[in-house]
């Protein structure tokens, strides 16, 4: 974390008001002329990013003339960090890179693409067309991700345009799925409250237009449309971002008691349900400061939880978000991403001083946090039924990957042809799992025979529908180690360990990332395995099951042979120790194998497992 306080002149947050637009913390006054944003950039030493965003004409960079370069299949170095803003990342096949190299080839480029689909709402139409782009270019398979949305692997640069027009034919986009922006906005799917899915549903779409890039770049590059007169001279252009945007990533969620499916306290900002006894909202807790992401060895990165800021009407909703995200674009550290995210803002300026201007820009004062209460992390499987009469029936999906497993369900086929008949919509959650929802109970039988027939019902351990992966390798450039293609061998060993103890339907939340970017959210897992390099992890466990409370490092670079015997005399432990009702991270805490985290500093404080486990 860096050492800038409030009274530093460089990082002095100035407020916004209705006359005059915010400045920016890198902005100084002029001397003999004013001098340009860019020079301000240079002259503040500020991220390399950020003269990458300046420069950019709002997002367009290079890239319109990048796509026709036809003698490689990437793009250039700074139109890899714009087109991240596109919904997309540019990555290459890891595992061909030795032969390619050999043979002195450019690497397997291909493309990521990421939608914004907020609140993760689809219908059967938008489905189908969905699933055609993948048989078409994205190697017939869909990927359903952690923040509630689909992403597309191995599109190559060649049919990037083409794919984002048939996005678009199937009125979705990518705008803003990536970079440094309010990310796609995720709310509960809570099939059973009707009422307050509506309502957290609406607030999700509403607070994703709202904070969307205004820049017409998207769609100048991808869909060949015109550019808006006066192009990246308009200074309006970005109302709200301005030439830089955010400082880094913004990601906001909607969750609605008594799940907390969207894990709300990992991420920068949170609106919490709180209902009537009818169901209904009355209001909403805010939360700021969560994020996942550290940088191993770097102990001024950590991953935080959340804090409930206050309480707010559902009338001021959107501007509180705006206030949120606009204090974070001005307080921001723009000198160092690894420090740049809210989390660190609130590590820096503290809570107080966050609220304070948050309430000078809305105007009031936020209500003090109602209470609440949440029970878990996840996903309510099987049919469930509305209080509206209709049903729903949410899918376990192994890593959220929608494809056709050989000899296994026929998880692409099968939503296809569910697709064709389906009278209701699709949700995504924030677990990877697919909810067919709003289904008449007269087509129960019709879903259920086409579930049946392509096996997409196939038992899974509570292990396995507990647990989540990142990518990772191959196509993700960051990954040290495998997840996705790792993770069901080793719950494989974990299931034969806990059956051994009696635990094989204990909920137990598993998850893991090939680095300590935390996409799949590991560190409020009361497992996380996180990637150290080729075969090795850092072992987190003593995470909260509802999702409220970080893990701690129990054990450094396991060797993945050495997990599930790292594990076994913890499970025994806990099957001979337990008391009613408790969950795993909770009676590691309190038996004393690992230490309590109680907030993002303290995460890389008193590790290591503090007592020996039972030898089974």
């Amino acid at each position: 974390m860096d050492d800038h306080s409030p009274r530093d002149t460089a990082e002095t947050p100035v407020a916004s008001s209705a006359s005059a637009p915010a400045k920016r913390v890198y902005e100084t006054p002029p001397t003999e002329r004013p001098i340009t944003e860019a020079e301000a950039a240079r002259a503040a030493q500020l991220a390399a990013n950020e003269h990458i965003k300046i420069a950019s004409g709002y997002l367009r960079g290079t890239l319109a003339d990048g796509l026709l370069k036809h003698a490689t299949g990437a793009i250039s170095e700074d139109d890899g960090q714009l087109v991240k803003f596109h919904g997309m990342y540019m990555q290459d096949d890891r595992d061909l890179r030795p032969e390619r190299t050999k043979k002195k080839l450019d690497k397997a480029y291909s493309f990521m693409i990421r939608l914004r689909i907020a609140g993760g709402v689809i219908t059967p139409k938008q489905w189908l067309a969905l699933d055609h782009i993948a048989v078409t270019y994205a190697g017939s398979a869909l990927r359903a991700t952690t923040r509630q949305t689909f992403q597309y692997h191995g599109v190559i640069k060649a049919n990037l345009k083409r794919t984002m027009a048939a996005i678009d034919a199937a009125l979705l986009d990518t705008i803003a799925a990536c970079g440094d922006v309010n990310r796609n906005v995720m709310a509960a799917t809570n099939p059973a409250q009707v009422g307050a899915h509506k309502a957290a549903y609406q607030l999700a779409k509403d607070i994703s237009d709202s904070l969307l890039p205004k820049t017409s770049a998207w769609r100048e590059i991808w869909l060949d449309g015109e550019r808006v007169v006066g192009g990246e001279d308009a200074a309006e252009i970005e109302p709200v971002y301005g030439r830089t945007y955010l400082p880094r990533k913004f990601k906001t969620v909607i969750a609605v008691p008594p799940s907390n499916e969207v894990d709300i306290f990992a991420h920068d900002l949170g609106f919490i349900a709180i209902l009537d006894k009818k169901n209904q909202v009355t209001g909403w807790n805010v939360t700021v400061g969560g994020g996942m992401g550290m940088t191993h060895g770097e102990p001024d990165t950590f991953p935080r939880t959340a804090d409930v800021m206050g309480f707010v009407a559902p009338e001021d909703a959107i501007k509180v978000a705006e206030a949120v995200m606009t204090v974070q674009r001005d307080w921001g550290n723009r000198k160092n991403r690894k420090n740049a995210r809210l989390k660190y803002t609130i590590e820096r300026y503290g809570l107080d001083a966050f609220r304070a201007e948050v309430e000078k820009r809305i105007g009031k004062k936020l209500g003090a946090p109602m209470p609440y209460t949440f029970a878990n992390n996840g996903d309510r499987y099987g049919w469930v039924a509305g209080d509206d009469g209709r049903f729903h029936l949410t899918l376990y999906v192994p890593s959220g990957r929608i494809k056709d497993i050989e000899d296994g369900p026929q998880f692409l086929t099968g939503l296809r042809r569910i697709a064709e008949v389906h009278q209701g919509d699709f949700r995504l959650t924030g677990n990877q799992n697919v909810i067919i929802a709003n289904v008449p109970a007269e087509k129960r039988a019709e879903i259920d025979a086409l579930v049946d027939e392509y096996g997409l019902t196939r038992g899974a351990s509570a292990l396995r529908r507990n647990s989540m992966a990142c990518v990772a390798l191959p196509t993700c450039g960051l990954a040290l180690a495998e997840s996705e293609r790792y993770l069901p061998d080793l719950m494989t060993e974990l299931e034969q360990s806990l059956a051994s103890h009696g635990l094989a339907e204990e909920e137990i939340t598993i998850r893991s990332t090939g680095c300590p970017n935390g996409c799949a959210r590991p560190f409020i897992s009361e497992i996380g395995l996180v990637g150290r390099g080729p075969e090795r992890y850092h072992l987190y466990l003593g995470a909260a099951h509802d999702g409220s409370r970080l893990s701690k490092l129990y054990k450094e670079d396991v060797a993945a042979s050495e997990i599930r015997g790292t594990l076994d005399p913890l499970f025994a432990d806990y099957a001979k120790g337990r008391q009613p009702g408790e969950h795993f991270g909770d009676y590691l805490i309190r038996a004393g194998h690992v230490a309590r985290t109680t907030n993002g500093p303290d995460f890389h404080e008193r590790t290591g497992a503090l007592k020996p486990a039972t030898q089974g």
